[in-house]
């Protein structure tokens, strides 16, 4: 729990602001970057990753037992960080209730250091329309160039950028998204942004409505479906009983649970969290056994 960390304010040999957190258990920066669901972080060593999130560039790294998040200050873990990797949510307890499952019970045992991000909504909006029919290196890749065409710097440099705002992004044609290849998305894109710029969609709203109440509002945008709706209220709004199901997830539940109940009921409450052990277990035997 959040409650029990120590966290202490220090700078590298580069200059940089770090944050330290002692006594956090359940944080494996592979298990949180790798697991797909967020697309703007590249592993830079072993269990240090960096990217962009919250308009800003840390990287994130497990220390001797320790966790550090470099490029934060103290002020900015408080106000941020500790939102953005959920760092008062009790996984001890969570883990405890899931691993009463056996198939749960190894697939977390595989990937312990998990954890749901709290991102920001639209990026995981038009981060999942873009997942669509796609796989991880391709998302990267369209996600990346959206925001190196059409994102605000975050350095001098220009070598950053921050995911465009809604209002950026819906003044642009179709035409004029061509460049980040995103095919028959971009459409869809367009459609997000302009909705959510004009409040026809307010997002903020959405943080008050139950799983259902969510999938249906947000499939109101064109090209939005309950997939992409389930990953956006999981892994931006932490409604943790949002179980997003693709073609992926089917084959994984037809393999372990056929003729079950479904999983929302399986597993209530945290059926969203399990299902995300689920397809980072079964992405790890896959490349492990090719």
């Amino acid at each position: 729990m959040g409650n029990n960390l120590n966290v202490s304010e220090y700078t590298n040999e580069n200059g940089v602001p770090c944050v330290r957190i002692a006594g956090l258990e359940h944080f494996t920066p592979s298990d949180i970057f790798e697991c797909g669901q967020c697309f703007r972080f590249a592993r830079l060593g072993e269990e240090r990753y960096g990217g962009i999130a919250r308009g800003g560039y840390i990287e994130a790294a497990k220390e001797g037992g320790e966790v550090v998040i470099a490029g934060s200050t103290i002020e900015d873990y408080y106000n941020i960080w500790r939102d953005y990797f959920t760092i008062d949510f009790d996984y001890g307890k969570i883990i405890k209730a899931l691993s009463a499952d056996p198939v749960i019970g190894r697939a977390i045992s595989s990937c312990p250091g998990l954890r749901i991000l709290r991102q920001e909504p639209f990026e995981t909006l038009i981060s999942f329309i873009i997942s669509q029919n796609n796989n991880i290196p391709r998302i990267k890749k369209i996600v990346e160039s959206l925001c190196r065409n059409f994102g605000e710097p975050l350095d001098a440099a220009g070598t950053r950028f921050a995911f465009p705002a809604p209002e950026a992004l819906a003044s642009f044609t179709i035409e004029e998204l061509a460049p980040i290849r995103a095919g028959f998305r971009a459409k869809y894109i367009l459609a997000a942004s302009r909705m959510v710029a004009d409040n026809i969609i307010n997002l903020g709203d959405v943080y008050n409505m139950s799983v259902s109440e969510g999938v249906k509002y947000l499939c109101a945008i064109p090209g939005v479906g309950i997939k992409v709706a389930s990953c956006a209220l999981l892994f931006a709004y932490g409604k943790y009983d949002a179980f997003p199901i693709d073609v992926w997830v089917r084959r994984i539940l037809q393999k372990y649970y056929a003729g079950a109940q479904p999983p929302e009921e399986r597993f209530g409450e945290y059926a969203g969290i399990a299902g995300e052990y689920l397809y980072y277990y079964e992405r790890k035997i896959s490349r492990e056994s090719v």
